[in-house]
């Protein structure tokens, strides 16, 4: 069995360099990314992008802390992942999972506007979400996440629709329980990184983001990212600008 695979871009993170690469210098334009996956057993959303709120009132939504840090650009009426599923004929209501990355704003800020779907999340980062300390340690945040949805916690690896087509891959580190997802396409595997890996050059360079909850974790998930890349799996980058400019975005196929 195979899936398919198509992008959304819903807006732009506005940041300082260096705070997403050691070294990096000037601001950069991050994509934020949604992926739709299809599959013969059901509809899945690899992320959710950022809550409407944050073009209307982002310091009241996030705090004066992520606004200091973040701007957002191309983020209008039409870019939330709710009106990008319309825009090409995808009900948001009958969306079947939510595969979150993990729980930052930017990841999970969409999740309200899927309201059928069950969460797909690593055990241990839904619990760092629920517990005070180590969820304002990483910045997380609730009103991006607890909305009563069905959640599936899982631990390592988790197979989304038993066949190997759509496999969750921990790749801990940015946050306690970051997941990759890897995905079979008629067109041969693809790797979503997420923020496992930030840029193309973070990979290459090993050259991890400022604030990173364990490094030695982080340093291992861009082994294992290497590892499938070198058996043959296409990585996406979570935010790389440049790499995005080369992927096709819904209704054509991402891959």
């Amino acid at each position: 069995m195979t899936a398919r695979l198509y992008a959304l871009t819903c807006g732009r993170l506005v940041g300082p360099m260096k705070d997403m690469i050691e070294g990096g210098e000037g601001q950069v334009a991050m994509p934020v990314p949604v992926f739709l996956i299809e599959h013969a057993k059901g509809r899945a959303l690899y992320d959710t992008g950022m809550h409407p709120q944050c073009r209307t009132d982002a310091t009241a939504r996030l705090g004066e802390r992520v606004t200091r840090r973040f701007g957002f650009q191309e983020f209008g009426e039409k870019d939330d992942v709710r009106s990008k599923l319309e825009a090409f004929d995808r009900d948001p209501g009958k969306i079947d999972l939510i595969v979150n990355s993990h729980l930052h704003f930017d990841h999970a800020g969409g999740n309200e506007l899927i309201p059928n779907a069950t969460i797909v999340v690593q055990r241990r980062e839904w619990q760092a979400g629920f517990d005070p300390d180590t969820a304002a340690k990483v910045g997380f945040l609730k009103v991006d996440y607890d909305h009563g949805h069905k959640v599936k916690q899982v631990d390592g690896e988790h197979d989304l629709f038993g066949d190997g087509s759509v496999v969750c891959v921990p790749t801990y580190g940015h946050t306690p329980g970051h997941q990759s997802l890897k995905i079979r396409t008629e067109s041969g595997e693809v790797v979503l990184t997420g923020d496992a890996c930030y840029f193309c050059q973070t990979l290459r360079e090993r050259r991890l983001p400022r604030f990173v909850y364990d490094r030695e974790a982080m340093h291992a998930s861009l082994d294992r990212l290497a590892s499938l890349e070198k058996c043959g799996a296409r990585l996406f980058f979570g935010h790389d600008p440049e790499f995005w400019k080369d992927v096709p975005q819904a209704p054509a196929p991402a891959f």
